[in-house]
């Protein structure tokens, strides 16, 4: 194995971790910490026109002030099935809606629901670690393949696996960072 390809690798292990740290963010942004942010609805899925699109593509979302999110439908029929969708994705959200737009106000967190969400978090972090390490064994095994085939020296597999292992490295730290901001965001009033 050349150098060219022990590199291609690399950019595979850090291509791979850098979109799992997408998703992780993704899902760490979902996580209510009682300020009003429109990614909070992204799993809320509404039942119009035969089948469940996504609340973003039935309505405008804007965030007015800290504590409230508003719903603008583009079909004004739907003003029902977006509460209902709001009220069935079990978000602790209880919408209203004046005949024009859908008004969703994010109450406070409780103690007792902020120690529920860090736990939440907690689980989406280590799942994220867990995945980085999986990637990380995936590509070592792919490297011990490339030494059972003789396409590449076991000094050039020790140098990769240890690239390989820094760059694990660095997206565990940053995962562990985002799961330290979302544990102060959630548990600061």
């Amino acid at each position: 194995m050349d150098i060219l390809e022990s590199e291609n690798v690399q950019a595979e292990a850090k291509q791979r971790m850098a979109a799992l740290m997408d998703h992780v963010r993704h899902e760490l942004s979902g996580v209510r910490t009682g300020r009003a942010t429109v990614t909070l609805l992204d799993g809320v899925r509404v039942t119009a026109y035969g089948s469940q699109l996504p609340l973003n593509q039935v309505a405008t979302l804007s965030v007015p002030k800290p504590t409230l999110i508003v719903a603008q439908p583009f079909d004004p029929s739907l003003m029902t099935p977006i509460e209902k969708a709001i009220i069935g994705a079990n978000l602790g959200l209880n919408p209203n809606n004046d005949g024009r737009v859908v008004r969703i106000p994010i109450p406070p967190l409780t103690d007792e629901r902020r120690n529920e969400l860090v736990k939440l978090v907690h689980k989406l972090a280590e799942d994220g670690r867990n995945s980085v390490r999986q990637i990380r064994r995936e590509i070592n095994d792919k490297l011990k393949t490339l030494v059972k085939d003789h396409g590449l020296s076991q000094n050039d597999e020790r140098r990769n696996k240890s690239g390989i292992q820094k760059i694990t490295d660095q997206y565990i730290k940053q995962i562990d960072d985002l799961q330290r901001a979302k544990d102060t965001e959630l548990l600061t009033p």
